[in-house]
């Protein structure tokens, strides 16, 4: 038993680096990876936890997300403190004996911290969150993560587009996910002069209606916008359930309308410009 201790002591005292006075042994190298599988035992247990609370609706999503992102970042914070403190790195004293080069770096990455304070106010505050249906700056995607930096948003084409976190807290963003009401969209249409007005209305009502991503709760609504240049202007309102895909939802009625409209021989007009010609004497 004494020899097998003494051979332990002997494997963990041994040397691998020695550089200066710095000396690295395999004893602080095993505290380096014990210190990473406690962090990530940590982040495994609470994920367990905020899922247990989320499915007895104790706590919602948004906030399970956040909470473990947040605590995520702080638990790999100290951890790196720790390991370096292990490795024998002296970390209050590299920090104060980097302040010129901190401040060079702080001059040069105004940008990057500025991303990195408005993923913790997201974080913290949730205005957005994984899963939300956002439109920035006339982009409508799918929130899938929010980084301490950058957010991953896939917009409709399904691609993967990296919003700066600054953006998002300082630019214009609609969030239609966290709308209290269903969100109300349209269709607009014009219809040839002379055409039955009362039809058209009842045929667009019809083709919102029998959609299956509609909500059928929320009856559709036509308006007669104008009396436009080349025909009678209408616009198609209706809720839907399908936000983020919503533009197929859109086709799919218009594909509908305009067989509707071919059946009661409705007319689509075309634009066109009457020209009168005047003969001179």
């Amino acid at each position: 038993m004494e020899a097998l201790i003494d051979s332990l002591k002997s494997f963990f005292n041994y040397r691998l680096i020695e550089i200066g006075e710095y000396k690295l042994y395999v004893f602080n190298l095993v505290m380096v990876i014990g210190i990473y599988i406690i962090a990530r035992l940590i982040l495994f247990l609470l994920r367990q936890f905020l899922h247990r609370r989320v499915k007895q609706d104790l706590i919602d999503q948004r906030k399970s997300y956040a909470i473990r992102q947040i605590v995520k970042y702080l638990v790999y914070l100290i951890a790196v403190v720790i390991a370096l403190d292990s490795l024998g790195v002296q970390v209050t004293g590299l920090l104060l004996g980097s302040t010129a080069l901190f401040l060079g770096l702080g001059l040069g990455l105004q940008d990057t911290f500025k991303d990195i304070v408005s993923g913790i106010v997201i974080l913290i505050e949730r205005t957005v969150s994984a899963g939300d249906i956002v439109e920035i700056n006339g982009i409508v995607g799918q929130i899938k993560d929010v980084g301490l930096r950058t957010t991953r948003v896939l917009t409709r084409d399904d691609i993967i587009i990296l919003v700066p976190n600054q953006k998002l807290v300082n630019d214009q963003v609609i969030n239609w996910t966290q709308n209290q009401m269903p969100t109300r969209f349209y269709i607009e249409v014009d219809v040839a002069y002379g055409s039955d007005v009362r039809l058209v209305e009842k045929l667009l009502i019809r083709e919102a209606e029998i959609h299956p991503n509609t909500i059928s709760h929320l009856k559709p609504s036509v308006q007669f916008t104008n009396f436009g240049n080349s025909g009678l202007a209408f616009r198609l309102f209706f809720h839907c359930e399908e936000m983020f895909r919503i533009e197929r939802v859109k086709s799919d009625i218009r594909f509908g309308i305009d067989a509707a409209f071919r059946k009661h021989g409705i007319t689509i007009p075309f634009p066109q410009t009457d020209v009168w010609i005047r003969k001179q004497e």
